[in-house]
């Protein structure tokens, strides 16, 4: 794999974390806000490439699984299910405790 180079004076994620270590907050807001609107942009790009295929070339639409309601509902549910368990869980340990003592 090939690192990939980028010029001086690019602005990039460790910058942000070493002016956010050096409490230089202004100067690593406008490095988020850089390195964000990069990413954005290049997503987006990639998006109308994708697009103008499909229109144009009759490039095939990627099937993508979007969550249904019933899926959020069941995932929630899921959610509910585990931090019941792991109540559960601590009050047989804190009832454990109180027996050994």
């Amino acid at each position: 794999m090939s690192e990939e180079q980028t010029p001086e004076n690019v602005n990039t994620i460790e910058d942000l974390v070493q002016y956010s270590l050096a409490q230089d907050y202004n100067k690593a807001n406008e490095i988020f806000g850089n390195v964000i609107t990069t990413k954005l942009s290049d997503v987006l790009d990639q998006e109308k490439i994708k697009l103008a295929g499909q229109i144009y070339n009759g490039d095939p639409e990627e099937d993508i699984d979007e969550p249904t309601d019933e899926d959020l509902e069941d995932a929630g549910q899921d959610e509910d299910e585990e931090e019941s368990e792991d109540e559960d869980e601590e009050e047989s340990e804190e009832e454990s405790e109180d027996e050994s003592v």
